[in-house]
């Protein structure tokens, strides 16, 4: 019987330290601002799209963005960064992953 118990609390304690490691993921911002479309990109007619991660600390503000994905090349990556780094969200550290559309 105790044998049992042992291995259920070894049970519980990987589950527990699994649980711990994962990432959280952000919720929605209490913030958003929403990205400039680059005046260049507009003339051209040119579309396309950003996909980044992010860090937010523990006073709700986003700490890092790194790009993930971006097509056209590097056309929309500097409007994206500047945008994601003015986002808030509910205090309390966590992560989150957003794709943001460039359409005209």
């Amino acid at each position: 019987m105790q044998h049992a118990f042992h291995r259920a609390l070894n049970v519980a304690a990987i589950a527990a330290a699994m649980a711990l490691s994962q990432p959280v993921f952000a919720g929605n911002p209490i913030k958003r601002v929403d990205p400039v479309y680059p005046a260049e990109a507009a003339r051209a007619g040119t579309t396309g799209y950003v996909e980044v991660e992010y860090s937010v600390g523990p006073d709700g503000k986003v700490t890092d963005v790194s790009v993930v994905d971006a097509k056209p090349g590097r056309v929309f990556v500097a409007a994206a960064v500047k945008a994601v780094k003015q986002w808030e969200f509910a205090p309390g550290e966590s992560h989150g992953k957003v794709k943001l559309e460039f359409k005209l």
